[in-house]
């Protein structure tokens, strides 16, 4: 059994969707001053490795606090999207989703993380796929991509007005390719429309 982090490491100067404002994080005492070490973190919900809950698009959906603990669980199913322009739902045929699961789209995107291309020319996911993915009864769908859409977010608002969570900004899917593994996702208990999200694989094979 082999444990693998697909988080980044959240720092202050780790890139944001254009026009998006910056994280801050500031050590704001020190062992040495004041006998203690602390530090200042302020953030907007959408930066970095993050899970998106149903009020970031549903108006009245449930914010992080409020989902059901059994859905930050369940099996991983990795698809391997490289050299894909879009990832439409014909990428789920021929393929066992358990339910519950967590489908996982391998872009290789993450290899542009801190570079300025990192937010472009990525692809999206359609729809249609999202639509199959609510179908399958799915816990989540991850992304190693700044989205899986873009304006006006249809597919986000099949995946979240369905309940079904999307992380965004994942790293190190390539690891899991030709491996059964399980997902592990806990954000932290707010009150928000999303949160950063610790995620990590536990390999089965």
């Amino acid at each position: 059994m082999e444990r693998v982090d697909l988080t980044h490491t959240f720092t202050a100067d780790m890139p944001v969707y254009p026009g998006d404002p910056k994280s801050t994080l500031i050590q704001i005492s020190s062992i040495a001053k004041d006998g203690f070490t602390d530090h200042l973190l302020t953030t907007p919900m959408h930066v970095g490795t993050h899970m998106d809950a149903p009020l970031h698009m549903i108006e009245g959906g449930k914010t992080i606090d409020a989902i059901e603990l059994d859905r930050f669980f369940g099996p991983g199913v990795l698809l391997d999207a490289r050299n894909k322009l879009s990832v439409d739902r014909d990428i789920l045929d021929n393929i066992t989703v358990p339910k519950g699961a967590f489908i996982l789209v391998y872009t290789g995107q993450d290899a542009k993380w801190n570079k300025d291309s990192y937010f472009y020319g990525y692809p999206l996911i359609t729809e249609a796929f999202g639509t199959r993915a609510v179908e399958l009864g799915v816990h989540a769908v991850g992304v190693d991509t700044p989205s899986v859409d873009e304006p006006p977010f249809a597919t986000h608002k099949a995946l979240l007005g369905k309940g079904v969570l999307v992380i965004e900004h994942m790293t190190n899917l390539g690891t899991l390719v030709n491996k059964k593994f399980d997902v592990i996702a806990l954000p932290p208990k707010l009150t928000t429309d999303g949160a950063t999200v610790r995620v990590i694989a536990q390999t089965l094979s």
